[in-house]
C-alpha cells in the first residue's frame, strides 16, 4: 500500500515538495500543532478518507513505511505475540513509538532477552497471565517452550537503552558461520526489500562442505523491470550490481554472495509467511535437477 502511495506521488512528479514539508509538519507537530492530515488530505482520500489507525502484527513492519504513514498523520504502530500468549506480548502507541521496534510489554506482562550475547541479543522470553498453560496433550513439546514460568518464544531480540525492545529474527533461522559469526536473515532481508523492484526475498545459508554460502533468493516485479527499461536479459546482472553495492556497506562475513531471482511468488503460510524450509528444500532439488542436466 506504501509503495503504490509513494508510486503515485513521483508519478505527479510531487516527491521533492512532499519530502520538503513533511519535516514542517512534524517540527509543528512538537509544538503540538497537528495538521499532517490537512496538508496530506489528498494522499488519505484514496484510501478512503478515515484511515486514522493502523496496528501492524505477524510480520515485521518496514520501519520506513511505519514512518512514512506517521508523517502522512495515519497513526501506524506494531505490536507483538504469538497465539500462545492470547497473542499480544508487546506493542507501541501514540505517546511512545521507536521506529523498527515492537514498543514495550503490556501492562502485566514481563518481558526479557535470555542468555544474550555481546551484541546483547538473545531469546525474548516472557511471563504474564496470558500465557497458555500448556498444548493440549503434549507436555514434551510444553517442556521446551515453558520453563520456570517462562515461555520462550524462539525469536531473537534486544532491548535497547530506553527499554523499546527489538526483533532480528527467528533462533531457528540465524546462520552459523565456520568462523562462529552469526547472520540474522531477516536483517538482511529487510534491506534486500528496499530495492524498488524486489517484491519479497528470503536469505538463507547454502550448505558447501562445512560452511555455508550466504544466499538470497529474490523475487522481482517484473512490470517495474519494463517499466525502467531492463531487459529480461539484464535483469540477474542489474540486481547483482544492487547486491554488490549492498554488500560494500556490510561485514564480509555478511556479504551475499549467491542469488536466484524469479518472478514466481514463493511458498508462504496463510498468514503470508515465507515457508523458509519448503523453499530451501524447492531450492535443493532445483540445484540438483541442473546438475543431473
Amino acid at each position: 500500500m506504501y509503495k503504490k502511495i509513494r508510486k503515485e506521488i513521483e508519478k505527479q512528479g510531487k516527491a521533492k515538495l512532499i519530502d520538503r514539508i513533511i519535516p514542517i509538519t512534524n517540527f509543528l507537530l512538537k509544538l503540538g500543532i497537528d495538521i499532517r492530515r490537512k496538508v496530506f488530505h489528498k494522499i488519505i482520500e484514496p484510501l478512503g478518507g478515515n484511515l486514522r489507525f493502523v496496528v501492524s502484527g505477524a510480520s515485521a513492519l518496514d520501519k520506513n513505511v511505519a514512518k512514512g504513514l506517521n508523517d502522512f498523520g495515519i497513526l501506524t504502530v506494531q505490536g507483538y505475540g504469538l497465539t500462545e500468549t492470547s497473542p499480544v506480548l508487546t506493542a507501541e502507541n501514540e505517546k511512545y513509538i521507536r521506529y523498527g521496534s515492537i514498543g514495550y510489554p503490556l501492562a502485566n506482562v514481563e518481558v526479557k532477552i535470555d542468555s544474550p550475547n555481546e551484541e546483547g541479543i538473545g531469546e525474548i522470553i516472557a511471563k504474564g497471565p496470558n500465557v497458555m498453560l500448556g498444548y493440549y496433550e503434549e507436555d514434551r513439546a510444553t517442556k521446551e517452550v515453558l520453563k520456570d514460568g517462562w515461555f520462550y518464544t524462539g525469536d531473537l531480540g534486544y532491548q535497547d537503552k530506553d527499554g523499546y525492545i527489538f526483533i532480528t529474527g527467528r533462533k531457528k533461522n540465524v546462520i552459523v558461520l565456520k568462523n562462529g559469526k552469526n547472520i540474522y536473515p531477516e536483517e538482511l532481508e529487510e534491506i534486500l526489500n528496499h530495492l524498488p523492484y524486489v517484491e519479497e526475498s528470503m536469505v538463507f545459508g547454502m550448505p558447501k562442505e562445512d560452511d555455508f554460502i550466504i544466499s538470497a533468493k529474490i523475487v522481482y516485479n517484473p512490470e517495474w523491470m519494463q517499466e525502467n527499461q531492463v531487459a529480461e536479459q539484464e535483469r540477474k546482472e542489474k540486481i547483482w550490481k544492487d547486491i554488490k553495492n549492498i554488500n560494500q556497506n556490510l561485514p564480509n562475513y555478511q556479504h551475499i554472495k549467491n542469488i536466484i531471482i524469479t518472478e514466481e511468488p514463493m511458498i508462504k503460510t496463510t498468514t503470508a509467511k515465507i515457508k523458509r524450509f519448503e523453499e530451501i528444500e524447492k531450492i535443493k532439488k532445483d540445484k540438483e535437477i541442473i546438475l543431473k542436466k
